[in-house]
């Protein structure tokens, strides 16, 4: 009986990457002090309805629902924001989940970074999870649960680029226009 024991433990991991490029065609001089606005910008990456801000560069937020195997999963993440020299980088001091029942752990790590140039606006983003494997899904190969989970997160990836490549340029302009 060693091996129900092993998928007892047995934790799942996956993560996704995305890079994005924006070319800004006017007041590109102005995108260093325009990412030190850090409330606005995380604002226009994330979706601001789902985006609590903390204080001294700490959110809150909930990540768009979603089904795994006909489980709503609600993850929340506590993300801090930190500015050097050009430079706005978004990582995740913690996070919890719900929806999936009784989960051993769950970890999810964020590391992102978007970075003024003399061209526009570049960005990276890794997005990882590691959680135990959910008594309700115990059935379910471990690999096709890893490749459903790569799925997922590549999907909120890419809507956040989607958001950032429409949203984040057009905040921009607004901004520039305020000041």
């Amino acid at each position: 009986m060693i091996m129900p024991r092993l998928l007892s433990i047995m934790s799942l991991a996956f993560n996704a990457r995305q890079k994005i490029d924006l070319p800004v065609t006017s007041n590109v001089e102005r995108l260093p002090d325009y990412l030190l606005q850090q409330e606005r910008v995380v604002g226009a990456m994330l979706d601001s309805n789902k985006l609590v801000a903390l204080g001294g560069g700490n959110f809150s937020y909930k990540v768009t629902s979603f089904k795994v195997f006909q489980l709503q999963v609600n993850p929340v993440v506590a993300i801090a924001v930190v500015n050097s020299e050009n430079l706005l980088r978004m990582h995740a001091t913690d996070s919890t989940l719900d929806g999936l029942g009784l989960v051993e752990d769950f970890q999810l790590m964020l590391d992102a970074n978007l970075r003024a140039t003399d061209r526009g606006l570049e960005g990276e983003a890794l997005l990882g999870v590691t959680v135990s494997q959910p008594p309700l899904l115990r059935l379910i190969p471990p690999k096709i649960l890893e490749s459903t989970g790569q799925s997922i997160l590549n999907g909120i990836l890419l809507g956040i680029k989607g958001r950032v490549s429409k949203q984040l340029i057009e905040d921009f302009r607004q901004w520039c226009e305020e000041e």
